[in-house]
């Protein structure tokens, strides 16, 4: 298979100077020096990721704040009975996923600057308004409200992302943002630990305490920092105001070259069905529903699970943060190794490995030590999934209009994992949760599969390129319209 890619990549991927006598949008006299193009991307690694993955660990942050409520009073208090915390999490998730294609159609259309923002803004204040319910009632409507505005973050910043980098830097980066997500495990237990242990305050009939303090302060924080967030952020390339006016046309211009599309297109009706209909997105797309059935469980349940292990409230916690801690520096690692290697699927199959073997251990075994280091394995095997297919799905997608629609498209098929993930681990199944444990052994397995179809399909079809066997695709066209196959293009090389 690497010789397969040396060979098409020798014939089909082009260099910036090729590049520019194929694309009526480039600019043929506009040429730099590595040193430039470095240079360049540094300074948006700089004003992007930073800021990114700050505003999605608190976007995480957020969400699953609700778990480490739980174990500190919420239930007692809102007398939730049998399975109203497990609808609770369904309808966040529910209404999560109607909005993700819609607010990136959005995003396209107002810019990322303030939207971003934006919604960070809704879903911190949501966030704190949550210390005030009461009821199962208004739990259900805080949570509902939450899904709205957190229901484009995620596929927002991607494709924000993508705007800025070529695809083989982009990986790393949206690596980087996503292990928020594990960020926000490790540093939610540690924060709710200590807010949960703030003297109770307020007024009379609404007074703060424990459950309480963690939604209160943690919300505040997001919309402090969401307000503060456009200051930093650039919109896109051509107009990021920390690059000279050299640089914006280089930064904009080396996409240009690479994906032969204006990166100022307007989403269409096209570009819709480019990226639904694409059987590579769906395999990214299921791929991420069965790794969200883990992620959002343990992010949300993980709590629950080692206090059913024997551990109390607050060791509970704090035993919750070396396994994120672990996952997001192997999730760093594994974006990392992925971009440098230019492939995708053997990345996710070898790790979701480790996260089958880590739910075969959970699901038989019952020492309590052993099962706490079956943890490890999960989180370390399965946190590196999403943003690899997630990724690997905008990489073999072409121009940027069909990236927000793809970046959406796929979180949101995950997002109904997320909604699987709520259902997952039930009171009646406590302590050991087999039916749970046994759901994401199987998930993982199909993880495996889809990884190994994704290599597979890809070098079967970059195979069949190479040998001209698309070519067909071009015939009769316009040199506009041969820009607008994108990835159907006979010479656009397909990450495996």
């Amino acid at each position: 298979m690497g010789d397969l890619e040396k060979e098409v990549a020798l014939h089909h991927e082009q260099t910036p100077k090729d590049a520019a006598s194929s694309s009526s949008t480039s600019l043929p006299e506009l040429s730099w020096t590595d040193a430039e193009e470095t240079a360049i991307r540094r300074k948006i690694d700089w004003h992007c990721v930073p800021i990114v993955t700050l505003l999605y660990m608190l976007c995480f942050l957020d969400r699953v704040n609700i778990g480490n409520a739980r174990i500190q009073g919420l239930a007692t208090d809102l007398h939730l009975e049998g399975t109203q915390f497990n609808w609770a999490l369904s309808i966040f998730y529910i209404i999560y996923l109607l909005f993700e294609v819609p607010s990136n159609v959005l995003l396209k259309a107002l810019g990322p600057r303030f939207y971003l923002p934006l919604l960070v803004c809704g879903f911190g204040l949501v966030s704190l308004c949550t210390a005030f319910v009461t009821n199962f009632g208004g739990l259900m409507g805080a949570r509902a409200v939450l899904g709205v505005f957190e229901g484009g973050a995620m596929p927002g910043m991607a494709f924000f992302l993508s705007t800025f980098y070529k695809r083989e830097e982009l990986l790393f980066r949206i690596g980087i943002y996503v292990s928020a997500a594990s960020i926000a495990g490790a540093f939610g237990g540690l924060l709710a630990t200590g807010l949960s242990k703030i003297p109770e305050w307020g007024v009379a009939g609404h007074t703060i305490h424990t459950w309480k303090n963690i939604f209160f302060f943690e919300g505040l924080i997001t919309i402090l920092v969401g307000l503060a967030a456009p200051v930093w952020m650039p919109t896109d390339p051509r107009t990021a105001w920390f690059l000279s006016e050299r640089e914006k046309s280089i930064a904009a211009e080396r996409l240009v070259r690479e994906h032969r599309t204006d990166p100022a297109e307007k989403v269409q009706w096209r570009h819709v069905k480019q990226a639904v209909m694409n059987v590579h997105n769906y395999t990214c797309g299921i791929g991420f529903f069965l790794i969200n059935i883990t992620v959002q469980g343990l992010s949300v349940f993980l709590p629950t699970i080692l206090k059913d292990l024997g551990w109390q409230n607050t060791k509970a916690q704090l035993y919750s943060v070396p396994p994120y801690v672990c996952a997001c520096l192997v999730a760093v690692a594994v974006a990392y190794g992925s971009d440098k290697s230019r492939q995708r699927g053997i990345w996710l199959a070898a790790f979701s490995v480790l996260a089958l073997i880590g739910f075969a251990i959970l699901r038989w075994v019952s020492q309590p030590n052993v099962r706490y280091m079956a943890v490890f394995f999960v989180t370390v095997g399965a946190f590196p999934g999403g943003p690899g297919f997630l990724s690997w799905a905008i990489n073999n997608s072409a121009g940027p209009a069909v990236r927000a629609v793809t970046s959406g498209y796929v979180v949101t098929l995950g997002t109904i994992g997320g909604i699987v993930a709520t259902w997952t681990y039930v009171p009646s199944d406590a302590p050991k949760y087999h039916t749970g444990h046994t759901i994401n052994l199987g998930g993982q397995i199909g993880v495996v599969c889809l990884s190994t179809f994704g290599i597979l399909y890809c070098a079967w079809e970059n195979r069949a390129r190479a040998a001209g066997k698309r070519d067909h695709r071009l015939e009769g066209l316009t040199e506009e319209e041969q820009e607008h196959l994108g990835n159907r293009h006979p010479r656009f090389h397909l990450w495996t």
